[in-house]
């Protein structure tokens, strides 16, 4: 036993589970590769307070959840909590807003990191595909982000989840509203800590899961009632087009998100199948975020799903995917000369494109052939003396046990006919 273990909150992805997030990665990214996305990585760490003042000062993620440390050199640091704001960051910095050709469609997967209570669907560290599209306001730029999302989720074979729509209004309309809600929490029986919030941003406390302070809310004023005729058209457009592109949602006028920096649009992704910890992604437009941080004005929209969540959700619904084997040829030596030539026919097997494995270790034919079972491989090659002598190995279909002679100098090519009617 090792002395140390993964820390609190913490997983390790370990074979054969890891190919389903690999999986569930591949399947998210998909649409975006065919939709115009390209593909951004970021530091694992920023400045804090690009966080601070993107994420939002009075949010559970900077105040409670963010892990921030203070560098040798005296810098201050936070680990990434979300992606967004460390992405807007990033194409500012290399001034991809200028190269003429907005909106800037940017998709990545990595890990986020919040101190939060470990549960189930709930770590400390996490795992997350997202896109942004930087720098255009068009109603069908949300449609597009929310359909490619909701495609993903129908590729992978999820089918009870459910897409919760709601508009945040915008500049023009969201300062009224605010003040309405204000005036109706301060009347309300609240502890200090969200009294401050109402006064910092009150549409935070309509995101309280707490059931006290959900039954104080009914009858609290909505946003939709408050929405300015610019923020109403723009929302109707966005429903439009959903529902044109058959992807069904439903109103949430209560959705806010637990990110300062939405306008407008937002959304998320829910499965009744996980229970409390229900939302598997989200996301939103971000009109105002890039001056929030230093540049220029450049509305956006974005969502992030996530990877451990999108996996619990494919075990609720009982979902298995097909992950095809990681080894579709495994070669078993029969003494030192045969380990020599097969060496090399794996080499030669795995150049020309084919998953090949090998008996290392000097294993017996009994346990080589158990190794060649256990890695899932259709086909081995087993080779002894005798083989050699004749200038041949034998080709065996673990399958269906058939075995048979083939040529050293036709291995690839006999390897190749075999499995092309199981790679389809």
């Amino acid at each position: 036993m090792s002395t140390f273990k993964a820390p609190k909150g913490t997983y390790d992805l370990i074979p054969p589970q890891s190919a389903t997030y690999l999986a569930v990665r591949d399947a998210i990214s998909g649409p975006l590769k065919r939709s115009g996305y390209g593909y951004i990585e970021t530091p694992g760490f920023e400045n804090v307070e690009l966080f601070a003042r993107g994420v939002g000062e009075s949010t559970d993620i900077v105040t409670k959840e963010m892990y921030a440390f203070e560098t040798k050199g005296g810098d201050k640091l936070a680990l990434r909590p979300e992606g967004t704001a460390s992405v807007l960051r990033a194409a500012l910095e290399a001034n991809l807003h200028k190269a003429g050709n907005l909106p800037v469609k940017l998709w990545y997967s990595g890990s986020y990191y919040r101190y939060e209570r470990p549960q189930k669907g709930r770590y400390r560290h996490f795992s997350q595909v997202g896109a942004e599209a930087i720098g255009a306001e068009d109603p069908a730029l949300d449609a597009e982000l929310i359909i490619l999302a909701n495609d993903a989720y129908r590729s992978l074979g999820l089918r009870n989840f459910r897409i919760l729509l709601n508009s945040l209004g915008d500049k023009e309309c969201r300062p009224a509203y605010r003040a309405a809600l204000q005036d109706f929490l301060r009347a309300l029986d609240l502890d200090e800590d969200t009294r401050r919030r109402i006064e910092i941003n009150p549409l935070r406390v309509l995101d309280d899961k707490r059931a006290d302070v959900q039954k104080q809310l009914v009858g609290a004023p909505l946003l939709r009632d408050h929405l300015c005729e610019n923020c109403k058209a723009y929302h109707e457009q966005v429903r439009e087009l959903l529902t044109a592109a058959g992807v069904a949602y439903e109103d949430d006028p209560k959705l806010v998100r637990g990110l300062d920096y939405y306008t407008r649009t937002t959304f998320e992704f829910v499965h009744d199948g996980l229970g409390s910890q229900s939302a598997v992604g989200g996301g939103g437009r971000y009109d105002g975020l890039s001056e929030m941080i230093g540049g220029p004005a450049l509305p956006s929209v974005g969502w992030a799903l996530g990877v451990d969540r999108t996996v619990l959700a494919l075990e609720a619904e009982g979902v298995e995917l097909e992950i095809p084997a990681s080894t579709a040829v495994f070669a078993v030596p029969l003494g030192e000369e045969a380990r020599r030539v097969l060496f090399g026919t794996v080499t030669e097997l795995r150049r020309a494109g084919l998953a090949t494995d090998f008996a290392y270790g000097g294993k017996g034919l009994k346990n080589a052939m158990k190794s060649a079972n256990r890695s899932g491989a259709r086909l081995a090659i087993v080779a002894g003396e005798r083989d050699l002598a004749e200038g041949v190995v034998q080709l065996k279909d673990l399958e269906s046990g058939e075995q048979s002679p083939i040529a050293l100098d036709k291995v690839v090519e006999e390897v190749r006919r075999k499995l092309a009617p199981l790679c389809g």
